[in-house]
């Protein structure tokens, strides 16, 4: 009888790598977030998280996230910062976190000298002719000014100076004046400490060496690398591998540095909106990332872009990018920003939708999403497209044109789609003809059903198998795989792919063709149908019933079939039932006869014991001192054990227990035997001597 079978294994993993070829979708920062920053920063006994920095980065990473830590430690915390901050020979980069993560926690410092400190990173500062030590140092300075304290920069002129004196005509940055390159990395570290130059200085600064950066920023945004999707990235390039921090370290470096710069410039930098959302997806395409430090990188940057002057970057994602045509799934989309927060009002037009070649759907027209404002999610009807994988073309406006300038949407955004449905089998029919087609014998097939059919051929007939397959909106399907397998008794298989032609595929084989690829195997083979595509919501693996085929004898040298692979697990099946009759038991002897070859047994022992009656017991010779009349009594025991074991071996104890345990009193008997007979000598010849 027919039946439909489960998918077959080669068609979900076909389905699946294409689904899988779709890439990352992407999302804003989600829970998914909040949990592996609990599982990737890790505090040890005291709540640090090892150095300063590291636990500066996880301070700040549990901050942006909104989590909280678990068994909080922070008085612990607090103590390491406050002993960091008053010992003299503390470095610029640990006073910089230490201050980062007062900043956080709120540590009460008041032993700590803020005037001795700050007149350090002065020093620090008139005397660097390193970036990173004016990082740090001016960085140490602007948390100090943050916290309340009273800060005023000594030589601002200067310092800006030495800062952009380090830069390159490419927009990027050296480390010292004696690098012998430039760092894309640098730049950013550049821009925050200019940054925090200009935060310390306040009205003092002139604003045309603001503008000059702005132009090193254009050049450096004029280095940004994309990918075809439209993500940006930063990279270094010709850069010493000690230094080398990657396209996420060196991406989040400049957009802490531009973020910044611009919240203290006084007018907005020329930073197009569609590089904005170009950083903000490459840093969301990550996903979760498996270090704490490209962790933090991630996070801190998007909370950078998040707030930043220049543009704040809106994401388009869709909760579901594989829509069900036959559950009638609308399709949806949302409109955050990177951390999800919601949008200012907007509208979301579908534009295009392409399918995998490029071209246009061509009955589509732009339509506008509607808006639910109770869930916050656009939403559209899209059942007058058919089955398929296609790609979205969206465009985001905003409805107040004045907030245009302060958000950016990202122009065009394309997002790969999967609309999915049951495909109908139409007109399914196998035949028989004769190989010169002068009769036919045809059945249909109808797989909606449990029915299967049984055929016959001989090697001079023909089989053929035909059949439509129609989309829910009527059109012609074309699967991904589409295979007719016909197996043998022997589980020899052979594997055939129909040919499409008039919208309607067709297999035809020819037996005596075939009957060397048949190996000349004649016999039942059994046919199946596989139909597969990852839009398709009824893929099956169909059994057609069988055909009996008679095909020649084989030739002496015809090829034989390879062997089949074995089922490893078919070990682990059951068995074949073991069938086995014992022989009948000897015949026994009469009981008494038994018992009175037993009583024959106990005669020995019997005349022993009224041997010693009659004769008597003799202990003149036995040891009178502790020790040696001990080893003669565990001399005497153990005899007694080893006739005691021989009566238990003779009632219950199997001869490997019983020769087990008379090893140990054997050696146990040699032992105390041995130093009893020794000390019976040393007596006797003690007395022959006397």
């Amino acid at each position: 009888m027919a039946k439909q079978l489960k998918v077959h294994v080669f068609l979900v993993l076909i389905c699946g790598s294409v689904l899988l070829s779709n890439g990352s979708v992407i999302r804003p920062i989600s829970d998914a977030h909040r949990s592996a920053a609990t599982e990737l920063f890790v505090p040890s006994h005291d709540g640090s998280f090892g150095s300063l920095e590291e636990t500066y980065e996880a301070l700040r990473t549990f901050q942006v996230l909104g989590v909280e830590r678990s068994g909080d430690k922070t008085e612990g915390i607090c103590k390491t910062v406050s002993e960091k901050l008053s010992l003299p020979d503390s470095t610029t980069k640990d006073i910089f976190h230490a201050l980062k993560i007062k900043g956080i926690l709120g540590c009460s410092t008041e032993l700590v000298d803020f005037d001795g400190i700050t007149s350090r990173l002065q020093y620090v500062i008139n005397d660097a002719s390193s970036l990173l030590e004016l990082y740090y140092s001016l960085g140490g300075l602007l948390s100090i000014k943050e916290q309340g304290q009273n800060v005023i920069l000594s030589d601002v002129h200067a310092t800006f100076q030495a800062i952009k004196a380090l830069s390159q005509s490419d927009g990027t940055w050296r480390y010292d004046t004696n690098s012998p390159g430039s760092s894309t990395f640098a730049a950013g570290i550049a821009l925050e400490a200019l940054a925090s130059v200009v935060s310390l200085a306040g009205s003092d600064i002139d604003q045309s060496k603001i503008a000059v950066v702005k132009k090193d920023i254009n050049k450096l945004f004029d280095r940004i690398k994309r990918y075809d999707d439209g993500t940006l990235y930063f990279d270094e390039k010709n850069v010493d591998p000690d230094q080398y921090k990657g396209p996420l370290g060196t991406s989040a470096s400049v957009v802490s540095g531009v973020s910044a710069l611009a919240a203290v410039s006084s007018e907005k930098l020329n930073i197009g909106g569609e590089k904005i959302s170009g950083l903000a997806k490459f840093f969301l395409s990550i996903g979760v990332p498996g270090t704490t430090k490209d962790f933090f990188y991630q996070i801190n940057s998007l909370a950078s872009l998040e707030s930043n002057r220049v543009s704040i970057p809106l994401i388009l994602s869709l909760p579901a990018t594989v829509l069900s045509l036959t559950s009638k799934d609308q399709l949806k989309a949302e409109v955050t920003t990177v951390f999800g927060s919601p949008s200012p009002p907007l509208t979301v037009s579908l534009l295009k939708v392409l399918t995998p070649d490029s071209k246009e759907v061509t009955h589509f027209e732009k339509k506008e999403l509607e808006y639910d404002q109770e869930n916050r999610i656009h939403f559209l009807d899209i059942s007058n497209i058919d089955v398929g994988k296609y790609s979205l073309i969206f465009e985001v406006s905003m409805n107040d044109p004045e907030l245009a300038e302060n958000y950016a949407t990202g122009g065009q955004i394309s997002v790969t789609t999967f609309l999915t449905g049951n495909v109908k089998i139409d007109k399914a029919e196998i035949a028989i003809s004769d190989s010169d087609a002068s009769s036919e014998s045809v059945k249909k097939l109808d797989l909606s059903k449990d029915s299967m059919v049984s055929l016959s051929a001989n090697h001079l007939q023909k089989m053929r198998l035909s059949l439509q397959l129609k989309t829910p909106l009527g059109k012609s399907f074309k699967p991904h795989q589409l295979i007719v397998k016909l197996q043998h008794e022997s589980k020899v298989e052979h594997l055939f792919v129909p040919d499409m032609s008039s919208k309607q595929y067709n297999l035809v084989l020819n037996f005596l063709g075939l009957v060397e690829k048949f190996y000349y195997l004649s016999g039942r083979y059994n046919i199946e149908l596989a139909i597969g595509d990852a839009v398709m919501e009824n893929s099956l693996l169909w059994s057609l019933g069988s055909i009996e085929l008679d095909l020649p004898e084989a030739p002496e040298k015809a090829p034989k079939p390879r062997a089949q692979p074995v089922d490893p697990l078919s070990r682990f099946g059951p068995k074949e039932e073991i069938s086995h009759i014992f022989r009948s038991p000897e015949k026994r002897p009469p009981q008494e006869l038994s018992l009175g070859f037993m009583g024959l047994t106990l005669l020995p022992l019997l005349a022993f014991l009224i041997g010693l009656l009659r004769i008597g017991v003799n202990f003149k010779g036995f040891p009178s001192s502790a020790v040696p009349a001990s080893f003669a009594v565990l001399f005497h025991g153990g005899i007694g054990a080893v006739l005691l074991l021989y009566v238990l071996f003779w009632l219950k104890l199997d001869l490997f227990t019983t020769l087990k345990a008379l090893g140990f009193l054997g050696v146990f008997l040699l032992f105390v035997g041995h130093r009893t007979l020794s000390y019976l000598a040393s007596t006797s010849a003690k007395q022959k001597t006397a």
